[in-house]
């Protein structure tokens, strides 16, 4: 695969890049005036060096980085350029490890990992006019990405996957298609399977990245000002109490494993096996589902048939999900994009940003979607991977997927405490219960923004 060598030029705002005082490189202190402006991208590629790069471990298990390390090495060798594992946590402390050399020059992660690191400047802006990539992704995905600083933007990260979560059932167990439109008649179905002694919809409802979204449906939200005001913490707002309302029901048909983490621990074995029929996670891990089916005795061709994927069923605007014939609203779920970063501190900047451009190039993206099912941000990709794909895309494009801000150290907690107290109530002695009426989920819902809040701002 032959790659063009890029030559960006791009005068970086120095209100961003310098630290008062100094400007720390990789294990070494550069004194440049803070009044300088910084070039960074010359487009002249450091040659015989090692690039460090960090991916995500899902790729290591799976092959797909050794693949992408080999391709680019066999690229960019004939310029004295190699990349290697930086052999790190995918949850690496950039902001302590970079400014004394232990950071990798190139780092892949979710958004709101990447962009917590624009503060303290341990990222580099891109030139993202210079990417290939760039005109094949959609503005949303961009801005997930993106700082305004002085009237003028920057892109901290290059879109390589859209996170938004998406049904996994099993097909061989599915009666009707229609048990998969909406909420209500996924919820019935469940409740039948749960009378015979199985389940029907299994998720861990502590996981506050995929249950926030039922607040979000109904017009609660994080942060006011598209998760810019973290003055404004709106999870009581709008009809917020009843998507509160939707997850009791939701654990109702379950059991008490839902108001920790073990549905999600053991959700592919227990699909793999017929126990569940359904769950809702992320399309990275599509290969974990694969893996578990051929455990349990399938071909990789009847696992590959055998799971069915879909968009998530439309809820009911009452938020009833006994209601017969309900009018029905989009969810809008977490979700994030993933992408390739670049360390301020890195030496090497111009091959780094040849390593970005490779790893977000049409045909690795392609790869990589082969190997780990993931959903491209680049349109072309999308197109040729299938409707899924292009459903997410368009999820994200309408806005009917949240991108996960930046600011969420303070909400998980808080967060998480709130959704198992909620999942616990259908488990709980009927006089013992807690979320019975709109008013008690409400206040519940406004002091979980209120810990939020405290959270926030008691550390600043």
């Amino acid at each position: 695969m032959k790659k063009r060598i890029l030559v960006p030029l791009l005068v970086l705002s120095t209100h961003f890049l310098v630290i008062t005082g100094i400007i720390l490189g990789a294990g070494r202190i550069n004194d440049e005036a803070p009044a300088q402006k910084i070039e960074k991208f010359t487009g002249v590629l450091e040659r015989d060096i090692t690039l460090r790069v960090l991916e995500n471990d899902t790729a290591l298990r799976q092959g797909y980085f050794e693949e992408l390390l080999n391709a680019f090495n066999e690229e960019y060798g004939q310029y004295g350029i190699r990349a290697v594992d930086a052999n790190m946590d995918q949850y690496l402390d950039l902001e302590n490890d970079g400014p004394f050399g232990f950071g990798p020059d190139v780092l892949y992660q979710a958004n709101d990992r990447i962009m917590r690191y624009a503060l303290g400047r341990h990222v580099q802006p891109l030139p993202i006019e210079q990417l290939d990539c760039y005109p094949h992704i959609e503005e949303k995905a961009w801005d997930a990405y993106k700082i305004t600083i002085d009237g003028q933007d920057f892109y901290l990260g290059a879109p390589v996957n859209i996170q938004g979560p998406l049904l996994f059932y099993r097909k061989s167990l599915l009666p009707d298609p229609d048990v998969l439109e909406s909420w209500n008649a996924l919820y019935k179905f469940s409740l039948e399977r749960r009378e015979n002694g199985e389940f029907g919809y299994m998720k861990s409802l502590i996981d506050a990245y995929y249950s926030l979204g039922f607040l979000f449906s109904y017009g609660g939200y994080l942060y006011g000002d598209n998760n810019t005001d973290m003055e404004d913490i709106g999870l009581a707002m709008g009809d917020a109490e009843r998507g509160a309302n939707v997850l009791l029901k939701l654990a109702s048909v379950m059991d008490e494993r839902c108001v920790d983490f073990t549905i999600t621990q053991i959700s592919y074995s227990q699909f793999a096996s017929g126990n569940f029929f359904a769950t809702m996670t992320t399309p990275d891990v599509f290969t974990l589902f694969v893996d578990e089916l051929m455990a349990v005795g399938y071909s990789r061709e009847e696992a590959l048939a055998e799971i069915g994927i879909a968009d998530v069923p439309k809820l009911p605007l009452s938020g009833d999900l006994t209601e017969e014939n309900p009018e029905l609203i989009p969810a809008r779920l977490m979700g994030g994009v993933n992408g390739f970063a670049i360390s301020s501190y890195t030496n090497y900047p111009n091959a780094a940003l040849a390593f970005v451009d490779f790893a977000t190039s049409y045909e690795m993206v392609m790869l990589r979607n082969e190997m780990l099912g993931i959903v491209p941000a680049r349109k072309d990709a999308a197109e040729n991977v299938g409707e899924l794909a292009q459903t997410i895309n368009n999820n994200l494009k309408e806005g009917n997927i949240v991108v996960m801000p930046s600011l969420m150290g303070q909400v998980w907690t808080p967060a998480e405490t709130f959704f198992t107290d909620l999942a616990n109530d259908p488990f709980r002695k009927i006089a013992d219960q807690k979320f019975t009426t709109p008013k008690s989920r409400i206040d519940a819902l406004q002091k979980l923004s209120d810990q939020i809040y405290d959270a926030i701002h008691t550390l600043r």
